[in-house]
């Protein structure tokens, strides 16, 4: 079976993963604070979604989960599609209910969630042959 260290093989690409993982992995992990400590956005945020706390706790544990798995390079492909998945639901959420624009950011909160999409999608495409069973198999 094939290492993760060995699956992303020449220099550019492995400096370009490891940009994407730690981009995602510092935006999820530094909206963490808010989410934890009740901050008035995101109550406002999750309140107008109708799921203030657990939805604001629970996905703070997943975005944590995610910024942990995208820091390992034996789970970093899992985390690049956890953050696809989770971006996916808060551009979503932006586009629907809560508009690009939430309590006068000037959009900045759906423009962190675009560069984590990206940098989530980088990540799971780069590192797809360590993905379990869709990878390349021995």
């Amino acid at each position: 079976m094939q290492d993760a260290a060995q699956a992303v093989t020449t220099r550019p690409v492995t400096k370009l993963v490891w940009i994407a993982q730690i981009a995602a992995a510092a935006i999820l992990g530094q909206t963490l604070y808010f989410k934890f400590s009740a901050a008035p956005e995101a109550v406002h945020i999750f309140s107008t979604l109708g799921v203030e706390p657990v939805g604001r706790i629970g996905l703070g544990v997943l975005e944590l989960i995610t910024a942990l798995l995208l820091l390992v390079p034996r789970t970093a492909a899992l985390g690049g599609l956890a953050a696809v998945g989770l971006m996916v639901g808060a551009i979503g959420s932006h586009l629907t209910v809560l508009g690009i624009e939430v309590q006068g950011d000037g959009g900045a909160l759906f423009g962190m969630a675009l560069v984590t999409l990206g940098a989530g999608a980088a990540t799971a495409f780069l590192r797809r042959r360590e993905l379990p069973v869709i990878g390349r198999r021995p």
